[in-house]
């Protein structure tokens, strides 16, 4: 499915980052940063050009073709894993920080992938997210179909319960990234590091 999404010239999702991580990339440490679910590469090459050591992670080759040549473009280089995330290892204490956007997966998925970041990120890690939340059914401007994919408040606060959040808030926005994230959309973003 992702393979045929992304087998176009146009990158589905703009060349330009997530508005929220180039709002605040600065509350990740400088180091090594994992991307879930990263597609076309707009915001592994961003952090790459400010420093960051990125490794980018998507279940799509084609998806993970058109990152690579957006570095290339931009003159840095990222390493890029293609892996589903059901079966990915994140390692142990690894990350200093992980960044997951719009990576929406079936309830049983993201609990154990949930679970698995937990133990990914090092003490002093960040996890910064953006996600739709299930009132972006209703809007019909980009994510999943389905509301169980979707993120709230409180699944965050239930599924990372080791993480404390120093920023979590579910909030309306205009989302403009490419042809498929476009008009107002209901949001969560967080940022949290263990506790």
């Amino acid at each position: 499915m992702w393979d045929e999404k992304y087998d176009t010239d146009e990158y589905i999702y703009g060349k330009s980052p997530n508005d929220f991580l180039r709002n605040h990339y600065d509350s990740l440490p400088k180091g090594k940063i994992l991307l879930l679910a990263e597609g076309e590469g707009r915001n592994a090459v961003f952090l790459a050009k400010l420093g960051y050591t990125v490794t980018a992670v998507d279940i799509s080759s084609v998806g993970l073709e058109k990152a690579e040549k957006l570095a290339k473009t931009n003159g840095v280089m990222i390493e890029t894993i293609c892996a589903d995330l059901e079966e990915f290892d994140l390692g142990e204490c690894k990350w200093d920080g992980i960044v997951s956007i719009y990576c929406h997966l079936p309830p049983q998925v993201r609990k154990k992938l949930y679970a698995r970041i937990e133990r990914a990120i090092k003490p002093a890690g960040v996890l910064l997210l953006e996600g739709y939340r299930p009132e972006q059914l209703s809007y019909k401007t980009g994510g999943p179909p389905v509301a169980s994919m979707m993120i709230s408040k409180e699944i965050l606060l239930e599924e990372l319960p080791n993480f404390t959040f120093t920023h979590l808030q579910a909030i309306e926005r205009e989302v403009h990234e490419g042809s498929h994230h476009n008009g107002l959309g209901a949001v969560i973003q967080a940022i949290g590091s263990l506790k």
